[in-house]
């Protein structure tokens, strides 16, 4: 199981999530709204409003979900970090992989 971490502009998150939901990338998702992001970007410091975007998928679709993400995203370079999870109940990880393998 991995959680992914996504930054997304302003009502982005929403829409991103609900086309990886249908694709069955990722099982659920968590949004965020309201967050102030300041980052280095072509030479400058941006200050911006995003949102969060946090998702749980399986280690066997990483990959493909990155590349998803990259092709639905509105950023050049959007941040996509993933997580490994340790531990988590077994009944949600029975769940995650149900749903994935749908």
């Amino acid at each position: 199981m991995r959680v992914v971490f996504v930054t997304c502009g302003p009502n982005q998150a929403e829409p991103l999530l609900g086309k990886l939901l249908s694709e069955r990338l990722v099982a659920c998702g968590n949004i965020i709204p309201g967050v102030r992001s300041l980052y280095w970007w072509q030479g400058r410091i941006c200050h911006d409003s995003e949102e969060v975007l946090f998702m749980e998928t399986s280690e066997q679709r990483v990959e493909e979900l990155m590349r998803r993400i990259k092709d639905l995203h509105q950023y050049e370079t959007p941040k996509i970090i993933t997580f490994p999870v340790s531990e988590s109940d077994p009944d949600y990880r029975a769940w995650l992989r149900e749903v994935l393998a749908s």
